[in-house]
């Protein structure tokens, strides 16, 4: 996975942060949890903000 695959991260993240509701994570938090999903492969350096904020709306977007 890429920083790029905005919906397969944040299905992942439902999955793994079942307990967690994505309105309230920080973005420290988002990208750390990101990187350390088993099937992510990507430069860690490149998870800016905007791709946080687009991965943190499609979690939202997933649980709701």
């Amino acid at each position: 996975m890429k920083w790029t695959d905005v919906l397969d991260i944040a299905i992942e993240l439902a999955e793994a942060h079942p307990e967690i509701d994505p309105k309230t994570v920080r973005f420290v938090d988002l990208h750390n949890w990101v990187v350390e999903l088993p099937d992510f492969d990507d430069d860690h350096s490149r998870g800016g903000e905007r791709v946080l904020e687009a991965i943190q709306q499609a979690w939202i977007d997933e649980v709701e």
